[in-house]
């Protein structure tokens, strides 16, 4: 099989890498929905970041599936003439452990969306058909994406993922450069552009495998508690979804780099990921205001050597230009209307 686009090798875009790694680390987060045009990477992300799970599971949900499909289903013939459930798997179980890829999700049926947040959001997926029952396991990353320009997500169904990245419609011209040379030389050979980026992505491996056991035993400090419901609140969102939400990632977050304790740092550096899609208030500046950008803090997210960082400064602006003053002529006297009667 042709090996995927490693996560390493990946250029740009590290709103999006960030939010997949957090998502990764701990699935109850609820997802990521990735929003932008066509020709940006989504779905090759995606691909991407299951490469660094250790099941390494893609799994991909057809616009056309049924809940059966997604779910599965129960026999309830065998279960009445044995006495056993018998349940066959549907995508969610086949996703267990690794990724559920969604692609124009914003045209998939709200049952289903409803469905697989709510599987995402517990961990567990649950089946019931005339009074029998049945549960398995399902931690899954749930990675969405839609192209604004052909529809929109119900805002009911918005607020659900938990985390939203909105892709830029342009890349600036060095950064296309980086991307469509590295994406020829993979397309030329993929064995061994892979090759050459293995190393690295053993260390990516291993540090998210290490990340997701790290980030179930961290603790909120009360300060952090007050510092999320300040920013949900000033934010004007609905619910306390966000929050959970905040302080989920935030662990996350801090799980990535190692600590043992979740810090203020962690907060702000996931807070636009999280509000980006359930602000109903602008942001207003203030002292709490010196978070971090999420470009800068997922480049610490993504490790050192993999995430591109640039100063792009004030973009287009034309630098000062000397102007000669000319000394000012000698103003002439005015003519006053002669007030003299004719004669």
């Amino acid at each position: 099989m042709t090996p995927h686009y490693p996560f390493a090798a990946l250029h740009g875009q590290d709103e999006l890498r960030l939010a997949l790694l957090l998502v990764a680390i701990d699935p109850r987060i609820g997802g990521v929905l990735i929003e932008g045009p066509r020709g940006t990477a989504k779905s090759t992300s995606a691909r991407a970041l299951a490469d660094l799970l250790a099941d390494g599971r893609l799994v991909n949900l057809p616009l056309g599936s049924s809940e059966e499909q997604l779910a599965g289903s129960l026999d309830i013939q065998a279960a009445l003439r044995d006495g056993e459930v018998a349940f066959r798997p549907g995508l969610l179980a086949r996703a267990d452990g690794g990724v559920l890829y969604v692609d124009e999700v914003n045209l998939l049926a709200d049952s289903l969306v409803d469905l697989l947040l709510d599987v995402c959001a517990s961990g567990v997926n649950r089946i019931e058909r005339d009074g029998i029952s049945h549960q398995h396991a399902a931690r899954i990353a749930l990675v969405g994406t839609m192209n604004p320009e052909e529809g929109e997500l119900r805002p009911q169904l918005l607020d659900r993922f938990g985390l939203l990245v909105r892709l830029r419609q342009t890349i600036e011209p060095e950064q296309r450069e980086r991307i469509v040379r590295s994406r020829l030389q993979f397309d030329r050979d993929p064995q061994a552009f892979v090759a050459r980026y293995q190393a690295q992505q053993q260390v990516l491996s291993e540090r998210l495998g290490e990340a997701r056991r790290r980030v179930v035993t961290l603790e909120f400090s009360d300060a952090l508690y007050r510092l999320v419901s300040r920013l949900c609140h000033g934010a004007g969102v609905e619910g306390v979804r966000a929050d959970l939400v905040m302080l989920r990632a935030a662990a996350a977050h801090a799980a990535w780099q190692g600590r043992d304790e979740v810090g203020e740092g962690d907060v702000r550096a996931v807070a636009e990921l999280v509000l980006a899609h359930r602000r109903k208030n602008p942001p207003e500046p203030s002292a709490d205001s010196g978070a971090q950008p999420p470009s800068s803090a997922s480049s610490s997210m993504t490790g050192e050597g993999l995430a591109d960082t640039s100063d792009d400064g004030d973009w287009g602006a034309m630098p000062p230009q000397a102007v000669a003053i000319q000394e000012p002529t000698a103003r002439r006297p005015r003519l006053e209307p002669s007030t003299a009667k004719k004669p």
